[in-house]
């Protein structure tokens, strides 16, 4: 019987716990779950910078969430990982695994002695010197992943696995798809933007790009020489063009409310700076996503993407869905986490009162002991 675990996801912005349980039909339970934010540069891209700030957000999670175990699963997934396509002779997991330094001396931007390999087997096919198997090899720097586990057991917990994030996602948000062909899901986050592109829930093809949100807030607080509570409120202001890509112009923004607050709000989204910043930080981030998603379809064009699904706290930019269609010409939808679960009344009752969208790394990597 799998043992019972949190899905432990440590953000650039929050700490966040999921606690899953399985249930009979085929959505698991909702048991628990709970956010702490994070002190500004706790976490950066992924990496943990100052482990009391984190270790301390850690106890407080565990305290406030008031989680039944202490057995974590975490995620990892930034720019200290590389994700590349590999075809070995076929031979059982344990031994690819076991073969996987001999295999990738030439693939790394790393040293065998400072990486974590791991091999995600994909299908099965035949080359010139008999039966493959054909998948995805995972390296990451062993470093970054090591600090991820330590801050979590000086906080007392116990970590029983790290789990690739883009892998989480697709086994949360593909478990009941019945999307035919292709589909990629594009999580972005703070500081790291990912996407995984599965056909019928089985993974092809992942990129990580070290970029998100805060690009936007800090290029926002430096350009407009404001303060970091103010970009955030100007965020929820702005609304990214339909099409960078033609030039589209912005539309002038105006507000429902007279009050003096959301009168100034207006008038600095309208400041040119802003649409112009909006505009480089945002455009590069959906052109790398384009072009990420048209080299996917030139290598497969046995099953390209029929479907985006967008989640993570960076993706509810105002615009940002319809734009990504615009650019890409297939439909985006905000992925639904929530109706992969099962909520009790008291957990429903809660999501009408906070957002429980930044939850799905948590939720994905909570389900890796419920498969």
């Amino acid at each position: 019987m799998p043992i019972s675990v949190v899905g432990l996801d440590i953000g650039s912005t929050a700490v966040r716990g999921v606690e899953l349980s399985a249930a009979k039909k085929n959505k698991p339970n909702l048991l628990r779950f709970h956010e702490v934010k994070l002190p500004p540069g706790s976490v950066s891209r992924g990496e943990v910078i100052d482990s009391d700030a984190v270790g301390s957000a850690l106890k407080q999670l565990w305290s406030e969430g008031h989680f039944k175990t202490k057995n974590v699963v975490l995620g990892t997934g930034n720019q200290h990982v590389l994700v590349r396509d590999l075809t070995v002779p076929k031979m059982p997991i344990r031994e690819i695994r076991e073969s996987l330094p001999f295999h990738v001396q030439n693939l790394l931007q790393m040293t065998l002695e400072d990486s974590i390999l791991d091999f995600y087997p994909v299908s099965e096919g035949v080359g010139d010197h008999g039966p493959t198997v054909n998948g995805l090899l995972v390296a990451a720097e062993k470093e970054a992943i090591l600090g991820t586990i330590r801050v979590a057991e000086r906080a007392g917990l116990t970590p029983v696995e790290v789990d690739l994030i883009p892998f989480a996602l697709n086994r949360l948000l593909m478990s009941r798809s019945t999307v035919d062909g292709a589909v990629a899901i594009i999580d972005v986050g703070g500081s790291t933007t990912s996407m995984i592109i599965a056909n019928e829930g089985v993974p092809h093809f992942v990129r990580i790009i070290p970029a998100g949100g805060d690009d936007l807030t800090q290029a926002l607080k430096s350009g407009l020489e404001i303060n970091t509570g103010a970009t955030e409120e100007l965020k929820r202001t702005l609304r990214v063009g339909a099409d960078l890509a033609s030039g589209e112009e912005f539309g002038p923004i105006t507000s429902q409310c007279s009050c003096p607050k959301c009168l100034a709000d207006v008038a600095t989204a309208d400041d040119p700076r802003a649409t112009e910043i909006l505009q480089r930080v945002t455009g590069e981030l959906l052109a790398g996503l384009r072009n990420t998603v048209n080299y996917f379809n030139n290598t497969h064009p046995e099953h390209p993407v029929m479907q985006i699904l967008l989640t993570g706290g960076g993706a509810r930019l105002s615009g940002f869905a319809t734009a990504l269609r615009a650019m890409t010409q297939i439909p985006v939808t905000a992925a639904n986490s929530l109706s992969m679960v099962t909520l009790s009344r008291k957990n429903g009752e809660r999501n009408r009162m906070e957002n429980t969208e930044s939850l799905s790394v948590a939720m994905g990597l909570a389900m890796r002991n419920l498969s």
